[in-house]
């Protein structure tokens, strides 16, 4: 692509127009599609000093014919990095809408917010304005990834529209938002540090070799933290309410994936302790995926959290002093693992080109809770199976499925079973959730 790379310039720019087809090239073969337009076209704006091409911050600098341009290298360095990330279209993550959220505005001048972008792309595909910019091919796209090839959109109960995206591309647009929120903050600190340091007589932006100007700060974003045990054994109800905790939050990497910034604080709606800080999309991968408030599917993404990153997910579950007392999951997490794991034999499978494969879609529901262990009953079924609709495949009484899954851990995850259990905490919190008596055992147990 050497011919791209302007003339006589050492510094190797090139302009955005050029910039845009080095783009499309490099990432031709990328398994998450590019626009055409990544530098060019809204939201992209070289004006500001960057654009975001994946999770990278690309600067932009302006010449001294008043063009603006963009090192190669980092270019390349961009695609590269996208070039490398795998997606599988089936893990799918929602992206909206949610009930309860008051539609924003967005505006040319503010912050990629990429989720507010695409709702408002899509809540507004009836009016006459987007109609025509879309008759003149106008590109989609965000951080230079070509979002509308990959959105899902689904109906639930023939009336609601629900919005998904592979959860690659999920993780590369939280990270690029994250990346934009850094450097923005560290152009803000460089230029109030400029305007206190520099005497009036010398200009706010230094020129550099070459006759252009720095427009944003030199050097990477301050790294996130990564999270230790700053918050084990604090309620979730009192820390959301303490002023500084969403900016605390996002401090720190995420506590599953370790990659992603965290943006939300996970917990345990059982007990009501906190978890850890996670990112948007291993919040969302863990939340079961409620059909009504006891009937939950159980879908492929649970291969992740019971076989691929077991022990990761399973050491973020237990940091709620409640489970890890109990050595047990709360009662959605328990209900998907048992129809998952413990009763995986169980279910059918049907001819398919590469061998056999399950058939319908998996689903476990449960009567009572896990207040009344006695009484608690799960119920694992596979609707649309073609030998039987709803066909129920095992009922297991709670306890059975606390006591499968305390022997699968123990040889799953064996340091996590190894830090469970009543006599491992010590340390467990003076004010915790109310104890409730299990009258069909021989001792209290906490839930």
């Amino acid at each position: 692509m050497s011919e791209r790379v302007m003339p006589g310039r050492p510094d190797g720019l090139i302009t955005l127009v050029d910039a845009d087809a080095l783009w499309v090239d490099l990432t031709a073969d990328s398994a998450v599609p590019t626009a055409s337009a990544a530098f060019t076209c809204s939201p992209a704006r070289a004006e500001v000093g960057y654009v975001l091409l994946g999770s990278r911050v690309v600067a932009t600098v302006r010449t001294n014919d008043g063009r603006w341009s963009v090192p190669e290298a980092e270019v390349r360095r961009a695609a590269a990095e996208l070039n490398a990330v795998g997606m599988d279209r089936q893990d799918l993550v929602r992206i909206g809408p949610f009930r309860g959220v008051p539609r924003q505005e967005h505006h040319e001048e503010t912050p990629l917010r990429w989720r507010r972008r695409i709702q408002g792309e899509l809540q507004e595909l009836s009016s006459h304005e987007r109609a025509a910019r879309r008759e003149v091919g106008r590109p989609y796209h965000l951080a230079g990834i070509d979002w509308r090839q990959i959105l899902v959109e689904q109906t639930r109960d023939g009336a609601q529209r629900t919005w998904w995206l592979p959860r690659a591309p999920v993780r590369l647009l939280d990270a690029a938002e994250h990346a934009e929120k850094q450097w923005t903050q560290a152009a803000r600190t460089r230029r109030v540090s400029t305007a206190v340091t520099e005497p009036p007589s010398r200009p706010r932006q230094a020129r550099e070799a070459g006759g252009r100007q720095a427009t944003g700060p030199e050097g990477p974003a301050a790294p996130l933290r990564p999270y230790g045990k700053e918050l084990e054994g604090q309620l979730y109800s009192v820390l959301s309410r303490k002023p500084g905790t969403s900016r605390k939050v996002a401090g720190w990497a995420c506590a599953v994936c370790r990659t992603a910034p965290a943006t939300v604080l996970d917990h345990c709606h059982e007990h009501g302790y906190v978890r850890a800080p996670v990112c948007q999309s291993c919040n969302t991968q863990e939340r079961p995926d409620h059909l009504y408030s006891n009937d939950i599917r159980v879908g492929s993404r649970y291969t992740r959290l019971f076989h691929t990153d077991t022990d990761d997910w399973l050491r973020h579950w237990h940091r709620c002093p409640g489970c890890r007392a109990r050595t047990t999951l709360p009662l959605p997490h328990l209900a998907a693992w048992t129809a998952h794991v413990a009763c995986r034999s169980l279910r059918p499978t049907h001819p398919a080109p590469r061998g056999r494969k399950p058939c319908g879609g998996l689903r476990v529901s449960w009567t009572g809770s896990q207040n009344a262990p006695r009484s608690c009953l799960l119920t694992v079924a596979v609707d649309f199976c073609p030998s039987g609709e709803h066909r129920v495949l095992a009922q297991v009484p709670y306890r059975e499925a606390v006591e499968r899954f305390r022997a699968w851990l123990a040889e799953t995850a064996p340091a996590v079973a190894a830090a469970a259990g009543p006599d491992r905490l010590d340390d467990l919190p003076t004010r915790f959730r109310p104890v409730i008596a299990d009258t069909s055992g021989k001792d209290l147990e906490l839930f």
